[in-house]
């Protein structure tokens, strides 16, 4: 092998190096873009869910929503943060109010019911929601103190 065909592909080598660089760059760059663009829409999705958690809460102490749509809510939302969160001391009982209603009819469902159905299952939701009214009123009370201490009142 002559000098020549040496320095050319010693050239050749460097070029190909230098190109799987740059793509390695490009890559590099490319994955931090995303990641942060990951990262802006969880934190938007966290901002939006502790709102809706919010108002959720507000409306159940202002009794402007029934404590099973509200407790519902709140535990849907509190599981969108943190599945975790539903297991808490404080927020638990949204998880045990979905629990013993969530087998009741909604929406259209509920209207395809026969009246005598439909008392029944009122009937039924009313007795866990009076049972469970104060403590769900306390979690919304306690969602309102975790909201104002997000994100260390996360863990």
């Amino acid at each position: 092998m002559t000098t020549t065909t040496a320095l050319i592909l010693l050239a050749l080598g460097l070029a190909i190096i230098a190109g799987l660089g740059a793509y390695a760059v490009t890559l590099w760059r490319e994955v931090r873009r995303r990641q942060a663009f990951r990262e802006d829409e969880q934190r938007q999705a966290h901002q939006n869910c502790l709102e809706n958690l919010e108002m959720v809460a507000s409306a159940l102490l202002q009794e402007q929503v029934d404590i099973t749509e509200g407790a519902w809510r709140c535990k849907v939302l509190l599981e969108i943060l943190d599945p975790q969160l539903i297991e808490r001391d404080d927020f638990r009982v949204f998880g045990e109010l979905y629990a013993r209603t969530s087998h009741l009819h909604t929406h259209s469902a509920r209207q395809a019911l026969a009246p005598r159905d439909r008392m029944r299952e009122d009937k039924e939701r009313l007795v866990v929601e009076n049972e469970l009214r104060e403590p769900v009123l306390e979690a919304a009370q306690a969602v309102l103190v975790f909201r104002r201490n997000w994100p260390a009142s996360l863990h």
